[in-house]
């Protein structure tokens, strides 16, 4: 059993907290403005990009050893029209070269709260959770934890895709705003 800790609790952080525990694992919520302890082996930045400078700042040492997963999507939330970050890098990248004694994830960023909860795309498609890094056990335990959860989980690859996947949540994002899907749709992956 692993305790996993959860940064975050709005939608994002409850969906996923709700996977961890399906599978039989601890959940742990930390406030993101406390000082409170984080026990957790995994460590899931449930917040909006803009908080996690504040967060690692205030607990990069209880963040060290630890998997850290990013799970945001790094847009200009006054204009939604561009990610904030430079073109050949990722929310992901900054948030490792923050944390080089942290293992960073990049995951369900590519994924809505809703279908997390439902575990499905679209009320048909089983909901898949892409999971991006270079410690491939860290990869793998996480891939563990939501498949454990009743989720799909692949592994999207190295860090570097990171990239991609945030460009995946900004475009999914974008269109649900404009209300072109529904917050329960995204992408499906069909085998």
């Amino acid at each position: 059993m692993t305790t996993v800790s959860i940064i975050g609790n709005g939608n994002m952080g409850t969906a996923i907290g709700g996977i961890v525990a399906a599978g039989g694992h601890t959940v742990e919520y930390v406030g993101r403005d406390t000082a409170e302890p984080i026990t957790g082996d995994i460590v899931v930045l449930a917040v909006p990009y803009p908080a996690v400078g504040g967060i690692i700042e205030a607990h990069r040492e209880q963040l060290a050893g630890k998997v850290v997963v990013d799970i945001t999507n790094p847009l200009d939330f006054e204009t939604f029209d561009s990610l904030v970050v430079p073109a050949d890098g990722s929310a992901a990248g900054v948030i490792a070269a923050a944390l080089p004694e942290s293992r960073v994830l990049k995951a369900f960023n590519t994924n809505f709260a809703a279908t997390l909860a439902a575990r499905t795309v679209g009320g048909a498609q089983p909901t898949t959770v892409l999971v991006a890094g270079d410690d491939e056990l860290a990869k793998q335990a996480l891939i563990d934890i939501v498949r454990a959860g009743g989720v799909n989980a692949v592994d999207a690859g190295a860090l570097s895709r990171a990239r991609e996947l945030e460009s995946v949540g900004f475009l999914q994002l974008t269109l649900a705003v404009q209300e072109k899907v529904g917050w329960n749709a995204g992408v499906a992956l069909v085998a």
